[in-house]
């Protein structure tokens, strides 16, 4: 690019700036408008928020905000008790736990809620005491006595079984619809897909494979995003691409034992189940992404992909079959480990839906925060990522079994020092109160409630208190960091016996990761080589979102409803997108009764995959790595197993799950990130530079 181009580029952003800007001013109008419109309607009599809801296009949520008087009576809060008088707190029956000490709590905390981090607040400079700090998210917390004793037991009749059938493999192909290259078994197609469509793609693909294809694995174009620019939101695009007429076809309603109804919808990587309106032919469309992710690779490398890991895996399961997603995959081969004989021969039981709720509610996944200036400088030395290869397969060697205990304040401060630490080096979820110490100058230990749906953050600040939840390898660090010990005091805790569940499932699955990751690096055909890096990264899929699977969400169903009869959209339904046509709308469910569903376990993992960014001890070597053996100031980021930083560290690295990769590598100044995209393009940039050095 010259200077004249560079000129006129800056000349055509601006004009698009400007565009931006009316485009702006313009919805800023019509949603006023449309907030009017619903305070108008509220005034009406008889006017009920789940008709106005759907007929604006808002949540219940948002109607009830502008027009409070037409909240359903019960979100009134007329149930709610009184607050407490300021000043009658009740005394805190926690325990405090400090290291080599077990001492009850000398001292009632300062009140605060549930969820609420407190750093000290100190009188400003002119005197003036500074604003209270946002109330955040509330997190539950175990009720008390026997109503909260009665959590700990598990739903009768539930629990998950070795199965004793063989699933059946899925006739399937692989597509590029931005080609039209279709590979069905070792033979290529060109399809003429017209407008790729979900009716295109169905006619072309069964017109030209004579046998039955019941899964269409779609490796580029992303059809589902044509026409995004026509609607607000990416996954409106996808609902109408998921939901356009299919002549000959309808929605499939299910079938078989692993029971799949009704299309997924995803901004990335929706799910269309499709089924004959005469005949028994069923078949889905899903985007391969699910398994691994792509740089330019062809219908033929991903399809070599896949007879790779279908090999690989039989070495360890003869009965193995991939199914539709990697999660599914996953918890189907963890089911086939399941002991005949012996302790769990008879399964292991599901916890009560009261204990899989709080779960739900109270352990987080991966770690993503993004440390900005002044924590750190604004010009960054160097960035540096590190990620932990194959993270979570490093923690599924212990994980809870058998009944839960409730352990309560009372009960953790009778024990001693010895019997404290050994329980929350166990397997365990525990609420705590938490302060940081007054000369704490490193990154956050513990996750507290942010405001958002199931977000978080990590208080940092030194004398900051909050009240959480969090596992035992967690609260285990925190209390022995190589820094200093932070203050636990222990409210509730849920314990469980330790056990070796996943262990068979997860040494199955490294030992199939570490084949193929060799293949891939001594396979002297480049594609073979191509196609066993892809099988490897769907191993690591398979036991990361076969891990997930556990965790067991409460359902999302997800609908649709001619603008026509949007009184017909379920009053507990959030509307996700519309068009002129069709409302699309989704509604929680409720937890269902699902034999696999274990979120002990998932909770567990994740927790201990947390607390491996903060500190890892590497026993061969005699030497520890992660966060905290780095200097202050010099962790940009954390994201779910990789840790950003301004200085490359000498950790070790094996080749094995959760050692410390060295992914990319800037040197020189770079500025620091102020969003999440920023840090992803210096992240990408990153590691383009790494690999042109190593290449050099």
């Amino acid at each position: 690019m010259d200077a004249q181009s560079y000129n006129d580029a800056l000349g055509e952003l601006r004009t698009v700036r400007d565009k931006i800007k009316k485009a702006r001013a313009e919805l800023s109008k019509l949603e006023t408008d449309r907030d009017q419109r619903i305070t108008q309607l509220a005034a009406y009599g008889k006017a009920k928020a789940e008709r106005i809801a759907p007929a604006a296009g808002v949540s219940l949520a948002d109607v009830v905000a502008l027009a409070p008087a037409l909240a359903p009576d019960d979100l009134t809060g007329a149930d709610t008790p009184p607050p407490t008088p300021s000043g009658t707190e009740e005394p805190s029956a926690a325990h405090s736990t400090q290291p080599r000490t077990a001492t009850a709590a000398q001292a009632p905390a300062p009140a605060t809620a549930p969820g609420t981090a407190r750093p000290a607040e100190p009188p400003a400079a002119d005197g003036t005491t500074a604003l209270p700090v946002q109330e955040e998210r509330s997190l539950p917390s175990i009720p008390e006595g026997g109503t909260g004793d009665a959590w700990f037991t598990h739903t009768r009749q539930l629990a998950s079984t070795r199965p004793n059938f063989i699933q059946q493999a899925r006739s399937t192909v692989f597509l590029d619809t931005s080609t039209g290259i279709l590979v069905h078994r070792n033979q290529t197609h060109s399809l003429d897909l017209g407008a790729a469509s979900a009716a295109d793609i169905l006619t072309a693909v069964f017109h030209t494979v004579p046998d039955s294809v019941e899964r269409i694995y779609i490796t580029a174009g992303d059809p589902w995003h044509h026409g995004a620019d026509r609607h607000a939101y990416l996954r409106d695009a996808v609902a109408a691409w998921l939901n356009a007429p299919t002549p000959g076809w309808r929605t499939d309603t299910g079938r078989g034992r692993d029971r799949m109804a009704g299309h997924f919808v995803h901004a990335r990587n929706p799910v269309g189940r499709y089924q004959r309106e005469s005949g028994d032919d069923h078949v889905e469309i899903r985007s391969v992404r699910e398994w691994f992710d792509l740089d330019g690779d062809d219908p033929h490398t991903v399809r070599d992909a896949f007879v790779l890991l279908w090999q690989a895996l039989r070495r360890h399961w003869d009965d193995a079959v991939l199914m539709g997603s990697p999660s599914q995959t996953g918890r189907d081969l963890w089911t086939r480990t399941i002991p005949q004989r012996g302790q769990h021969a008879e399964g292991f039981p599901v916890l009560s839906e009261e204990l899989r709720g709080l779960l739900h509610a109270t352990a987080g996944q991966g770690r993503n925060e993004l440390i900005t200036p002044p924590r750190v400088p604004e010009q960054l030395p160097q960035l540096v990522e590190y990620d932990r290869t194959f993270a979570y397969a490093k923690h599924t060697w212990k994980s809870p079994v058998g009944t839960p205990r409730r352990i309560t304040a009372q009960t953790f401060a009778a024990w001693s020092e010895k019997d404290q630490m050994r329980a929350l080096y166990g397997c365990g979820h525990w609420q705590a109160r938490v302060t940081v110490p007054d000369t704490w100058n490193h990154v956050g230990l513990l996750p507290a409630p942010a405001p958002g749906e199931r977000a978080w953050h990590y208080p940092a600040a030194g004398g900051t208190t909050f009240t959480t939840w969090a596992g035992g390898p967690e609260i285990h660090t925190a209390l022995t960091n190589p820094i200093k010990p932070w203050k636990i005091e222990i409210l509730d805790g849920i314990l469980w016996d330790d056990g070796k569940p996943l262990d068979d499932w997860a040494k199955k699955l490294k030992e199939t990761w570490t084949n193929l990751s060799t293949q891939a690096h001594f396979q002297g055909d480049p594609r073979q080589a191509r196609a066993a890096h892809l099988a490897s990264r769907a191993v690591r899929s398979i036991l990361l979102y076969g891990i997930g699977s556990f965790a067991q969400r409460p359902r999302m169903v997800t609908g649709t409803t001619p603008r026509t009869m949007e009184r017909d959209v379920p009053a507990d339904a959030e509307i996700i997108g519309f068009d002129d046509e069709l409302i699309t709308w989704q509604r929680p469910t409720g937890f269902s009764r699902d034999p696999n569903a274990h979120p002990e376990w998932a909770a567990a993992i994740w927790s201990g995959a947390r607390a491996a960014l903060l500190t890892q001890r590497h026993r061969d070597d005699n030497t520890y790595a992660g966060a905290l053996h780095t200097p202050p100031g010099t962790v940009v980021a954390f994201r779910t197993d990789a840790l950003y930083l301004t200085r490359p560290q000498n950790w070790p690295y094996h080749h094995q799950p959760g050692d410390y990769l060295l992914r990319g590598h800037l040197t020189g100044l770079v500025t620091a990130p102020a969003t999440e995209d920023e840090l992803l393009t210096l992240r990408d940039t990153g590691r383009t530079a790494l690999t042109a050095r190593e290449e050099a």
